[in-house]
């Protein structure tokens, strides 16, 4: 148990399960496959993703762009890193990625999110993946749900991966992925995303919508234009 280790050792753990995942949206189209053929990328399988989203009816977390996520059985929670909150993405390269911390111990999951929301509720919740009682007495409620197509291709020298996503509601989107351990180089992902970019022929220096975007905008567009006004989306 957690209580009998010494704290370094329980922080020592509780990096562990941290990671910043750095990442480029782009349109696919009818040479996509072919394009991943020619640059050497390797198929790795294909699978069906369902995710669930979770935030209070007051959107607390989704308006400090933190993104708490159940898929599989195991939650999530997708935090903006330190240069995304400070606007700081340097060239366009950059300005084209995103880059979440990825936080997958639920302890960790429920301190942050106790962290946002302590303001207007206090809670003793406690947490574990089979008790899952402690998301609704935090007032957390499933705001999104979806299943994902996935396709999943690898550039192994360069430590890149591409999905390629189709969403039951009818959104295609393809994603550049590098995974970078919490305080690895995240420049040196980005110059990977932007190379990976450059041989797929990608052009344009504007963002390409996410699954979630599109998903909030059709079904629920307050939301979405709440997070457009705090520029979240």
């Amino acid at each position: 148990p957690s209580e009998l280790l010494p704290s370094g050792c329980f922080l020592f753990l509780r990096r562990l399960f941290m990671s910043v995942e750095v990442e480029r949206k782009f349109l696919c189209n009818a040479d996509t496959l072919k394009k991943l053929k020619e640059i050497g990328a390797v198929c790795v399988g294909q699978r069906q993703i369902h995710d669930q989203y979770f935030d209070t009816p007051e959107f607390h977390l989704t308006l400090r762009d933190m993104w708490l996520r159940k898929r599989k059985g195991c939650w999530e929670l997708k935090c903006p890193t330190a240069e995304s909150q400070s606007g700081k993405q340097g060239e366009a390269a950059a300005a084209l990625c995103t880059r979440y911390k990825e936080i997958t111990s639920l302890p960790e999951i429920h301190l942050r999110v106790k962290e946002v929301i302590k303001e207007d509720r206090e809670s003793e919740a406690g947490f574990s993946q089979e008790d899952e009682s402690w998301v609704s007495k935090l007032n957390l409620v499933c705001f999104a749900e979806f299943t994902t197509a996935r396709r999943s291709f690898t550039l192994k020298e360069e430590g890149v991966q591409v999905d390629l996503d189709q969403a039951d509601f009818g959104y295609h989107v393809g994603e550049i992925e590098v995974l970078v351990p919490e305080g690895g180089d995240e420049q040196a992902a980005l110059e990977k995303i932007r190379k990976t970019a450059e041989k797929l022929g990608l052009t344009g220096d504007q963002r390409v919508k996410g699954k979630m975007d599109v998903y909030l905008k059709r079904n629920h567009p307050e939301h979405y234009a709440k997070l457009l006004s705090e520029h979240i989306l």
